[in-house]
């Protein structure tokens, strides 16, 4: 997309139909994100319709704007995917580098999880994990695309952290369910939470497990993100589900990696994405602790 054509999706909103200012171009893997003074505006991604629901997506952005963890949403047109929110002034813009170096980064993301999964929002969508898998498996059923080698068997083992997530349900809360670094922004005193594109109810343990796997944190930094939201320590069973959706979110991400191969997403290699993400959630999920973790949940 040419600037031109950036500043001709501002023109159609009518709050920045007069600004003539700067654009400046900001990251994105899947949509484009510009700059226009104080405000942010989103434009969607191609192929993005085929796998996410902007009303839904509308929904969640005000409602964690409400919850105070995500910035004032200005404008949002859930037929185009068109938004507009209010652009956090002093705030890096996060990534696994950032999260190791600034200090306390870790623990202002549990509690901003902390204060949205508490919240008591209620998102339109319900993050159903294996549904997902499905959903993505049939998009995927009509593109060239190869899945990575044994992508089905793995499928079917995790069929045992099906049953013990279910046999131990906690109460779904308002979650992110997408929590890349860059969709961080942190001012140093507080952590802003953005992108509210795969929201959802959800366990809310797995906006943790994937935002370790995300930003690939050490033990020291597991641990303060726990620490933080759990307001001490994290037992067992609770511990156990951050790390068994480490592999899920692995699982998961392989399809949508797929998805963006085949939608020529120039953004990445998403062929190198999609097979590292495989191999590293199957690397996980032949370990030990992989099974210790798996017991504490089944225990409860």
């Amino acid at each position: 997309m040419t600037m031109d054509e950036a500043r001709a999706a501002l023109a159609a909103i009518p709050l920045l139909a007069g600004y003539d200012g700067p654009l400046e171009r900001l990251g994105g893997l899947t949509n484009l994100v510009y700059k226009a003074g104080d405000i942010c505006l989103r434009i969607p991604g191609k192929g993005t319709y085929e796998y996410i629901n902007r009303a839904n997506e509308a929904v969640a952005a005000r409602e964690a704007a409400t919850a105070g963890v995500s910035p004032e949403v200005l404008y949002c047109d859930p037929a185009s995917g068109l938004m507009a929110t209010r652009f956090v002034a002093g705030a890096e813009t996060m990534s696994p580098e950032k999260f190791k170096v600034r200090q306390g980064s870790a623990a202002r993301a549990g509690e901003a999880f902390r204060r949205l999964h508490r919240s008591g929002a209620v998102f339109s969508f319900r993050f159903e994990l294996f549904a997902m898998i499905d959903d993505y498996l049939k998009v995927l059923s009509s593109k060239d695309v190869a899945l990575p080698p044994g992508y089905h068997d793995v499928v079917r083992e995790a069929g045992s952290v099906r049953a013990a997530l279910a046999a131990h349900p906690i109460q779904l809360a308002a979650c992110h369910c997408d929590p890349l670094c860059e969709n961080f922004l942190d001012t140093g005193e507080r952590m802003w939470i953005v992108d509210w594109e795969y929201s959802g109810m959800n366990d809310p343990l797995w906006d943790l497990g994937d935002l370790s796997v995300e930003g690939k944190f050490d033990a020291d930094q597991d641990e303060a993100l726990m620490r933080a939201y759990f307001g001490g320590e994290a037992r067992p069973a609770e511990r156990g589900r951050v790390v068994i959706y480490k592999a899920m979110c692995d699982l998961l991400w392989t399809l949508w990696g797929l998805i963006q191969l085949a939608n020529n997403n120039p953004a990445d290699d998403f062929r190198a994405y999609a097979d590292g993400r495989f191999a590293r959630c199957k690397a996980l999920m032949e370990t030990q602790e992989f099974s210790r973790h798996l017991a504490a949940i089944r225990r409860g």
